[in-house]
Protein backbone atom coordinates (compact mmCIF):
# COMPACT_ATOMS: atom_id res chain seq x y z
CA UNK A 1 0.00 0.00 0.00
CA UNK A 2 1.22 3.35 -0.85
CA UNK A 3 -0.25 6.69 -0.85
CA UNK A 4 0.99 10.18 -0.78
CA UNK A 5 0.61 14.01 -1.45
CA UNK A 6 4.24 15.66 -2.93
CA UNK A 7 4.78 19.42 -4.04
CA UNK A 8 4.75 19.52 -7.50
CA UNK A 9 8.18 21.26 -7.54
CA UNK A 10 9.88 18.98 -4.96
CA UNK A 11 8.28 15.61 -7.87
CA UNK A 12 9.71 17.74 -10.98
CA UNK A 13 12.85 17.71 -9.50
CA UNK A 14 13.40 14.34 -7.72
CA UNK A 15 11.75 12.71 -11.51
CA UNK A 16 14.36 15.02 -13.51
CA UNK A 17 17.51 13.72 -11.38
CA UNK A 18 16.92 10.09 -11.83
CA UNK A 19 15.40 9.97 -15.26
CA UNK A 20 19.38 11.59 -16.37
CA UNK A 21 20.14 7.64 -16.33
CA UNK A 22 17.21 5.56 -16.22
CA UNK A 23 13.44 5.10 -17.62
CA UNK A 24 11.91 2.37 -15.64
CA UNK A 25 12.75 2.56 -12.08
CA UNK A 26 12.37 0.45 -8.75
CA UNK A 27 11.25 2.31 -5.62
CA UNK A 28 11.56 0.04 -2.31
CA UNK A 29 8.40 1.25 0.20
CA UNK A 30 8.46 1.76 3.83
CA UNK A 31 6.49 3.52 6.13
CA UNK A 32 9.50 5.50 6.45
CA UNK A 33 10.41 6.88 2.66
CA UNK A 34 11.31 5.43 -0.08
CA UNK A 35 14.59 4.49 -1.75
CA UNK A 36 16.33 3.65 -5.03
CA UNK A 37 19.17 2.18 -6.60
CA UNK A 38 19.90 2.59 -10.18
CA UNK A 39 22.72 1.73 -12.59
CA UNK A 40 22.39 3.27 -16.23
CA UNK A 41 22.24 0.58 -19.37
CA UNK A 42 26.47 0.98 -20.16
CA UNK A 43 27.17 0.87 -16.30
CA UNK A 44 29.00 4.25 -16.47
CA UNK A 45 26.81 5.88 -13.76
CA UNK A 46 24.94 5.02 -10.70
CA UNK A 47 22.62 6.63 -8.36
CA UNK A 48 20.70 6.17 -5.07
CA UNK A 49 18.10 8.45 -3.44
CA UNK A 50 16.43 8.34 -0.12
CA UNK A 51 13.55 10.46 0.22
CA UNK A 52 12.35 10.17 3.27
CA UNK A 53 8.11 11.10 4.40
CA UNK A 54 8.86 14.46 5.66
CA UNK A 55 9.79 14.88 1.93
CA UNK A 56 5.92 14.68 1.10
CA UNK A 57 2.95 17.20 2.28
CA UNK A 58 1.33 13.13 3.25
CA UNK A 59 2.51 10.12 3.63
CA UNK A 60 1.00 6.70 4.03
CA UNK A 61 3.15 3.23 3.02
CA UNK A 62 3.56 -0.19 3.84
CA UNK A 63 6.37 -2.33 3.00
CA UNK A 64 6.19 -2.84 -0.86
CA UNK A 65 8.28 -2.46 -4.29
CA UNK A 66 6.66 0.08 -6.96
CA UNK A 67 8.17 0.02 -10.81
CA UNK A 68 7.16 3.26 -12.70
CA UNK A 69 7.92 4.22 -16.63
CA UNK A 70 9.07 8.22 -16.06
CA UNK A 71 8.63 8.46 -19.43
CA UNK A 72 4.89 8.45 -18.47
CA UNK A 73 5.58 10.17 -14.98
CA UNK A 74 6.46 13.28 -16.82
CA UNK A 75 3.59 13.67 -19.11
CA UNK A 76 1.75 13.12 -15.86
CA UNK A 77 3.70 15.79 -14.11
CA UNK A 78 3.70 18.46 -16.76
CA UNK A 79 -0.07 18.72 -16.12
CA UNK A 80 1.06 20.49 -12.63
CA UNK A 81 1.52 24.30 -12.28
CA UNK A 82 3.90 26.15 -9.78
CA UNK A 83 2.44 25.20 -5.60
CA UNK A 84 0.13 22.47 -7.24
CA UNK A 85 -0.08 19.20 -5.28
CA UNK A 86 0.05 16.09 -6.67
CA UNK A 87 -1.71 12.95 -5.22
CA UNK A 88 -0.53 9.49 -5.83
CA UNK A 89 -1.92 6.44 -4.70
CA UNK A 90 -1.22 2.45 -5.85
CA UNK A 91 -4.18 0.86 -7.33
CA UNK A 92 -3.24 -2.83 -6.01
CA UNK A 93 -6.43 -4.79 -7.27
CA UNK A 94 -5.94 -3.74 -10.46
CA UNK A 95 -1.70 -2.99 -10.60
CA UNK A 96 -1.88 0.66 -11.25
CA UNK A 97 -0.80 4.18 -10.39
CA UNK A 98 -2.69 6.73 -10.20
CA UNK A 99 -1.86 10.49 -10.44
CA UNK A 100 -4.47 13.32 -8.94
CA UNK A 101 -3.59 16.73 -9.85
CA UNK A 102 -6.73 18.68 -9.18
CA UNK A 103 -9.29 17.67 -10.98
CA UNK A 104 -7.62 15.74 -13.67
CA UNK A 105 -6.59 11.97 -12.77
CA UNK A 106 -4.26 9.86 -14.61
CA UNK A 107 -3.71 6.03 -14.12
CA UNK A 108 -0.79 4.06 -15.33
CA UNK A 109 0.05 0.57 -15.51
CA UNK A 110 2.83 -0.61 -13.10
CA UNK A 111 6.43 -1.80 -14.44
CA UNK A 112 7.51 -5.49 -13.55
CA UNK A 113 10.14 -5.23 -10.97
CA UNK A 114 11.11 -8.90 -10.71
CA UNK A 115 13.43 -8.46 -13.77
CA UNK A 116 15.18 -5.16 -12.52
CA UNK A 117 18.65 -5.09 -11.00
CA UNK A 118 19.69 -4.27 -7.35
CA UNK A 119 23.32 -2.60 -7.25
CA UNK A 120 25.41 -2.80 -4.37
CA UNK A 121 26.65 0.86 -3.96
CA UNK A 122 29.97 1.26 -3.68
CA UNK A 123 31.80 2.22 -0.08
CA UNK A 124 34.40 4.56 -1.44
CA UNK A 125 36.72 6.27 0.68
CA UNK A 126 37.89 8.94 -1.44
CA UNK A 127 41.21 11.13 -0.88
CA UNK A 128 39.65 14.64 -1.62
CA UNK A 129 36.28 16.21 -0.86
CA UNK A 130 35.33 19.84 -2.31
CA UNK A 131 31.43 21.84 -1.46
CA UNK A 132 30.27 24.34 -3.33
CA UNK A 133 26.79 25.80 -4.84
CA UNK A 134 25.92 23.62 -8.09
CA UNK A 135 25.61 26.63 -10.24
CA UNK A 136 29.99 27.03 -9.93
CA UNK A 137 29.99 23.31 -11.53
CA UNK A 138 26.97 24.24 -13.99
CA UNK A 139 29.35 27.35 -15.53
CA UNK A 140 32.00 25.28 -16.53
CA UNK A 141 30.10 22.62 -17.91
CA UNK A 142 28.66 24.85 -20.24
CA UNK A 143 32.15 26.53 -20.91
CA UNK A 144 33.21 22.93 -21.32
CA UNK A 145 30.31 21.51 -23.66
CA UNK A 146 31.66 22.59 -27.27
CA UNK A 147 34.96 21.55 -26.46
CA UNK A 148 35.68 17.97 -25.44
CA UNK A 149 33.69 14.69 -25.18
CA UNK A 150 35.41 14.01 -21.76
CA UNK A 151 36.25 16.71 -18.58
CA UNK A 152 39.30 16.71 -16.33
CA UNK A 153 38.67 17.09 -12.51
CA UNK A 154 41.21 17.87 -10.07
CA UNK A 155 41.37 18.92 -6.56
CA UNK A 156 44.56 20.28 -4.78
CA UNK A 157 44.94 21.42 -1.25
CA UNK A 158 44.49 25.17 -2.74
CA UNK A 159 42.07 25.03 -5.29
CA UNK A 160 39.35 22.99 -7.34
CA UNK A 161 39.12 22.81 -11.19
CA UNK A 162 37.01 21.65 -13.76
CA UNK A 163 38.76 21.32 -17.67
CA UNK A 164 38.92 20.15 -20.95
CA UNK A 165 40.73 19.94 -24.26
CA UNK A 166 39.79 19.82 -27.62
CA UNK A 167 41.79 19.52 -30.99
CA UNK A 168 42.27 23.73 -30.78
CA UNK A 169 40.46 24.81 -27.94
CA UNK A 170 40.35 24.87 -24.07
CA UNK A 171 38.67 25.96 -20.92
CA UNK A 172 39.03 25.69 -17.67
CA UNK A 173 36.75 26.71 -13.98
CA UNK A 174 39.37 27.51 -11.04
CA UNK A 175 37.32 27.87 -7.63
CA UNK A 176 39.30 28.49 -4.59
CA UNK A 177 38.82 30.91 -1.56
CA UNK A 178 35.17 32.40 -1.53
CA UNK A 179 34.06 30.05 -4.45
CA UNK A 180 34.05 27.39 -2.55
CA UNK A 181 32.02 26.43 0.89
CA UNK A 182 35.07 24.06 1.72
CA UNK A 183 38.02 22.12 0.03
CA UNK A 184 39.91 19.41 1.58
CA UNK A 185 42.34 17.84 -0.47
CA UNK A 186 45.62 17.24 1.05
CA UNK A 187 47.25 16.05 -2.37
CA UNK A 188 46.43 16.76 -5.46
CA UNK A 189 44.06 14.23 -7.60
CA UNK A 190 43.00 14.41 -10.74
CA UNK A 191 40.64 11.97 -13.10
CA UNK A 192 38.87 11.92 -16.28
CA UNK A 193 35.44 11.59 -16.93
CA UNK A 194 32.45 11.66 -19.77
CA UNK A 195 30.83 15.08 -20.06
CA UNK A 196 27.81 14.05 -21.41
CA UNK A 197 27.16 12.52 -18.33
CA UNK A 198 28.07 14.77 -15.71
CA UNK A 199 26.88 17.60 -17.34
CA UNK A 200 23.59 15.91 -17.76
CA UNK A 201 23.11 15.04 -14.09
CA UNK A 202 24.21 18.71 -13.02
CA UNK A 203 21.66 20.43 -15.30
CA UNK A 204 19.00 18.47 -13.61
CA UNK A 205 20.16 19.94 -9.92
CA UNK A 206 18.11 22.77 -9.17
CA UNK A 207 19.54 25.95 -9.11
CA UNK A 208 20.75 27.04 -4.73
CA UNK A 209 21.37 23.30 -4.35
CA UNK A 210 25.01 22.49 -1.92
CA UNK A 211 26.86 19.81 -3.39
CA UNK A 212 29.54 18.13 -1.95
CA UNK A 213 32.28 16.64 -4.88
CA UNK A 214 34.54 14.00 -3.54
CA UNK A 215 36.94 12.08 -6.03
CA UNK A 216 40.58 10.00 -5.77
CA UNK A 217 42.93 9.23 -9.10
CA UNK A 218 41.21 7.00 -11.26
CA UNK A 219 38.63 6.38 -8.84
CA UNK A 220 34.90 6.91 -9.34
CA UNK A 221 33.02 10.75 -8.63
CA UNK A 222 30.90 10.88 -5.88
CA UNK A 223 28.73 13.43 -5.96
CA UNK A 224 26.43 14.31 -3.23
CA UNK A 225 23.10 16.55 -2.26
CA UNK A 226 20.01 17.22 -1.26
CA UNK A 227 16.69 17.81 -2.06
CA UNK A 228 12.86 18.58 -0.64
CA UNK A 229 15.04 20.77 2.07
CA UNK A 230 17.21 18.18 3.26
CA UNK A 231 14.46 15.28 3.32
CA UNK A 232 16.14 13.95 -0.16
CA UNK A 233 18.86 12.59 -0.90
CA UNK A 234 20.97 11.73 -3.67
CA UNK A 235 24.31 9.85 -4.03
CA UNK A 236 25.94 9.89 -7.94
CA UNK A 237 28.67 7.72 -8.74
CA UNK A 238 30.32 8.47 -12.16
CA UNK A 239 32.93 6.02 -13.57
CA UNK A 240 36.31 7.49 -14.67
CA UNK A 241 38.05 6.90 -18.08
CA UNK A 242 41.62 5.52 -17.43
CA UNK A 243 43.74 6.94 -19.67
CA UNK A 244 47.10 4.55 -20.27
CA UNK A 245 50.47 6.24 -19.89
Amino acid sequence: MFKAEIKSETLKGLVNIISTLIDEVKFAITPEGMTLKAVDPAHVAMIELRIGAKAFESYSADGTELGLDLDKVKTVIKLAGPGDIVAMEQDEENGRFVFRIGNVTRSMNLVETSSMSDPKVPQLTLSASAVMQVEQLQRGIKAAESISDHISIRAGPEEFELSCEGDTDKASLKLAGADLESLDSPAEVQSLFPLDYFANILKAIPSGTKIRVELDKDFPVKLVFELAGGEAKVVYFLAPRIEND
